[in-house]
C-alpha cells in the first residue's frame, strides 16, 4: 500500500531559536499532527546548540541589527521559502511576514500568521517615525488579506480587531504541563543557601521592565537574594548600579540559558517578579512567559498592574500587585509576599489550581483545529 508523504510546514522566526519557547511548543504541537517541520531562524555568535526532533536551519547573516538585518533576513528567507518543499507557511511576527506572504502568494500555499506582540507598538521604534512607518506599511498591506492569525492574549487581539476588523485566535504562551523532576540544590546552582531567593527571568531584561527599581529595592531587604536570569539591553546599567550600591552579594546575574536550566533557578525562588511599566501600548497589554513559568514552578508572583498580568493575579489569587515603581514600595511588597504566611498558604493552594488550568494542552487546541481544517 502506498503511504502518503507527510505534509511539510516551514515555521520561520527572526531570532536564533534557542530560547523561543512559544515557537518550540508550536512545532511540537504540529509534529503531534504528523506534520513534517522545518524551523528557520538565524545563527548568532553566541547561539546555543539546538537539539530538536525536527529539522532546523539557522542562517548566518552579514548584518545582525538595524534595517540591513531585516532586509537581508527577509530576502534570504524569501528565497528559501520559495524554493523549498512546503505545504504550509507559518510566519512568526511582522519581521518575517513579508517574505512568507510573497512566497505563499507565488506558491499558492496557505499562510498561518502568529503575532507574538503588538509589533508596531514596541518601544524600540516609537521614536523612529521612518522605521515605524515602514513596518506599518507592511502590516497594513498584508494583514487584512490574512485568513488565519494567532496572537498571545485578548487585549492584543482587540487592538488588531479595532484596527483591521479581523478576529484573531488566542494562543497564550503558557508552558507545557510537565513534571520538572528532581531539582539541583542551591549549592549546585551557586546560590546562597542562607538567603531567600526572589527572581526575574527571560529574554526581555530591558528598559521600563521595572528591573532597575527592583534592584534599588534590594537595599531595603535583608537576607534575600535577587536572581536575574536572562539577557536584555538594560543589563550593563543594572550591573553598574549593583556595584555602586555594594549589592554584589545580594543581586546575582545569570546569563541566557536553556529553559530547563533556567527553571532550576526558578524552583528555588519564593517570589517571581514581573514589573513591566505602562509606558507604551505593547507593555500595557503584555503577558510575559515568566508569569506562567513562575506558576508552573509553584512560585507566587509580584506584578505591576498591566492589564493581562493583573487579570491573572487577581483571577487566581496567586500573588501581590504593586501600586507604583518606587523602590521602597516594591521592597515593602516583597517583604509582605515573603513573610505573610497566611497569604503564602492561600497562594500555594491557588497555584495548584492555576497549574491545572493554565497549560499548553489547552492553548494548542485552536492551533490544531486550524491545521486540521487545512487538511480538508
Amino acid at each position: 500500500m502506498k503511504v502518503s508523504p507527510k505534509k511539510r510546514v516551514i515555521v520561520s522566526v527572526s531570532n536564533d531559536l534557542a530560547t523561543d519557547q512559544r515557537v518550540k511548543k508550536v512545532c511540537n504541537s504540529l509534529r503531534a499532527l504528523n506534520l513534517e517541520i522545518l524551523l528557520v531562524g538565524r545563527l548568532l555568535a553566541d547561539s546555543m546548540e539546538l537539539n530538536r526532533p525536527y529539522q532546523c536551519k539557522r542562517m548566518k547573516l552579514y548584518f545582525n541589527k538595524g534595517p540591513l538585518f531585516y532586509a537581508e533576513y527577509n530576502l534570504r528567507l524569501f528565497f528559501l521559502l520559495l524554493f523549498s518543499k512546503v505545504d504550509v507557511y507559518h510566519s512568526n511576527d511582522l519581521d518575517t511576514l513579508l517574505a512568507n506572504y510573497l512566497a505563499s502568494r507565488i506558491r499558492r500555499k496557505p499562510l498561518i500568521y502568529d503575532t507574538h506582540e503588538y509589533f508596531t507598538g514596541v518601544p524600540e521604534i516609537q521614536n523612529k517615525p521612518l522605521v515605524k512607518g515602514i513596518w506599518l506599511s507592511i502590516e497594513k498591506c498584508i494583514f487584512p488579506k490574512l485568513k488565519h492569525i494567532f496572537t498571545v492574549n485578548p487585549s492584543i487581539a482587540k487592538l488588531y480587531k479595532d484596527e483591521y476588523q479581523k478576529d484573531l485566535l488566542i494562543m497564550r504562551n503558557i508552558p507545557v504541563k510537565q513534571d520538572l523532576g528532581k531539582g539541583k540544590t542551591k549549592a549546585e546552582l551557586g546560590l546562597p543557601e542562607d538567603k531567600r531567593i526572589i527572581i526575574t527571568q527571560g529574554a526581555g531584561i530591558n528598559i521600563d521592565r521595572g528591573i532597575e527599581e527592583a534592584v534599588e529595592a534590594m537595599q531595603y531587604i535583608d537576607n534575600t537574594c535577587f536572581v536575574i536570569v536572562g539577557n536584555g539591553d538594560v543589563l550593563p546599567q543594572l550591573k553598574e548600579r549593583v556595584k555602586e550600591l555594594n549589592l554584589e552579594e545580594t543581586v546575582i546575574f545569570k546569563g541566557r540559558m536553556p529553559y530547563s536550566e533556567m527553571m532550576q533557578y526558578t524552583r528555588h525562588a519564593e517570589l517571581g517578579l514581573t514589573l513591566d511599566k505602562d509606558t507604551n501600548i505593547n507593555y500595557r497589554f503584555s503577558l510575559p512567559n515568566k508569569v506562567f513559568d513562575y506558576i508552573h514552578a509553584g512560585v507566587p508572583v509580584l506584578a505591576s498592574k498591566v492589564v493581562e498580568v493583573k487579570k491573572i493575579i487577581e483571577d487566581y489569587q496567586i500573588g501581590l500587585l504593586i501600586e507604583n515603581h518606587e523602590p521602597k514600595h516594591i521592597a515593602e511588597q516583597i517583604k509582605i509576599a515573603l513573610n505573610d504566611q497566611e497569604l503564602r498558604a492561600l497562594w500555594g493552594q491557588n497555584i495548584i489550581r492555576a497549574t491545572e488550568e493554565l497549560h499548553w494542552g489547552h492553548e494548542e487546541v485552536s492551533l490544531q483545529k486550524v491545521y486540521r481544517q487545512l487538511e480538508t
